[in-house]
């Protein structure tokens, strides 16, 4: 099938501007709370608290990699050029078992975030479900897929390095996204895992402790999501077998107008040994967030892989 763009039977997006559209027709508030903490705590030097929520900043100030000069909003961008980007912790309730950590991208079509659909309320029902969680709120356009990748890498070597603090096994951290947060998953997933850090955009990035920690994550889920890029997915076999993809749940509703790019996507994964568990939900659409059910679910599946891990 190549980089041909198979759509399904229903509501069919045909352009990146469609996608956009629907979207933003979600009625989902699309704005973010920004860090208020006036002492610029970051990833690098705050002490992770496994009590308490912590909004911290994922680059040093002035020490983030990008090839995209962002100036001006004169693209009625979402974000300003002063956004940093910034996790969000939802620890695990005292008294709860501890399973391990998830790290939580919504979506948006990479012109917002959709927390109150996909990000929050997912973190929160996840914590009480015995997994320390993470909002990523990762860089938007103009910025490019891959910048926003590696602001999900950083955030999961910060929980990586924090893996004691937290009370889990280092192995036992899975990313997740909605949509275009899960493509983001992928995209992390299949070239800044590991210890490639900054540089591999951005010559000018001065690499720092936290490099050195691996970004490698023990499961992804793809909630109506797949890898690859806005609304075409992966079908490489090749870059699948060779990228070392942990096991990956994917989630979708039969009336998603991309039901057949997740099956080319699966098939590809299958193809090349990716271990993938599907969750079809009959007639349901695309953008159902945190609710239909499914958490319980991938609850399941995520307790069993990081039992064998």
């Amino acid at each position: 099938m190549g980089n041909e763009l198979v759509l399904s039977r229903n509501d069919v997006a045909e352009s990146e501007e469609t996608v956009v559209e629907w979207a933003q027709g979600l009625g989902i508030n699309t704005e973010d709370k920004l860090p208020e903490d006036g002492n610029g705590s970051t990833v690098l030097t705050a002490a992770a608290d496994a009590r308490n929520s912590q909004t911290l900043f994922l680059w040093e100030e002035g020490n983030v990699p990008a090839v995209t000069e962002y100036t001006q909003n004169n693209g009625n961008y979402a974000d300003d050029p002063d956004f940093r980007p910034y996790v969000v912790t939802f620890p695990v309730p005292e008294g709860t078992e501890v399973k391990g950590a998830v790290l939580v991208c919504a979506g948006g079509a990479f012109q917002f975030r959709s927390d109150e659909n996909e990000g929050t309320p997912v973190a929160e029902e996840l914590a009480s479900l015995g997994y320390q969680s993470f909002v990523v709120n990762y860089r938007l356009r103009p910025y490019t897929q891959e910048e926003g990748a590696l602001d999900l890498a950083r955030a999961v070597r910060f929980v990586r390095r924090n893996a004691d603090v937290y009370g889990i096994d280092e192995n036992d951290i899975a990313v997740m996204g909605f949509s275009a947060g899960g493509i983001l998953a992928g995209e992390m997933l299949l070239n800044f895992d590991g210890t490639v850090n900054g540089t591999a955009l951005d010559e000018n990035y001065v690499p720092d402790e936290l490099d050195s920690v691996s970004a490698d994550a023990g499961a992804d889920g793809m909630i109506y999501s797949f890898y690859g890029r806005l609304s075409v997915a992966s079908a490489d076999v090749e870059k699948f077998a060779s990228s070392d993809l942990p096991p990956t749940y994917f989630c979708y509703g039969t009336r998603d107008p991309f039901v057949s790019e997740f099956e080319k996507c699966v098939e590809a994964l299958d193809q090349a040994d990716v271990p993938v568990t599907v969750n079809v939900l009959e007639g349901r659409p695309h953008g159902y967030g945190y609710r239909e059910g499914w958490i319980p679910d991938y609850d399941e599946w995520l307790t069993e892989i990081f039992n064998h891990n």
